[in-house]
């Protein structure tokens, strides 16, 4: 069985931070998250598309 490191660090990873090493990396992940640090790809949106309401039939 092999011993998880931190995704951000990669120091070895602790019980109670899994699967980060400490405190300190699981804020920076989430900040990273809360500031756009993280994008998922895809295609841009059309930003008249996200003014009109949407209808439904």
């Amino acid at each position: 069985m092999s011993k998880q490191t931190c995704p951000l660090c990669g120091q070895p990873s602790t019980p109670a931070h899994k699967p980060f090493c400490s405190g300190r990396c699981h804020d920076r992940d989430l900040l990273n998250w809360l500031g756009d640090g993280y994008a998922i790809p895809g295609a841009p949106a059309d930003p008249e598309a996200l003014d009109m309401p949407e209808t439904r039939d």
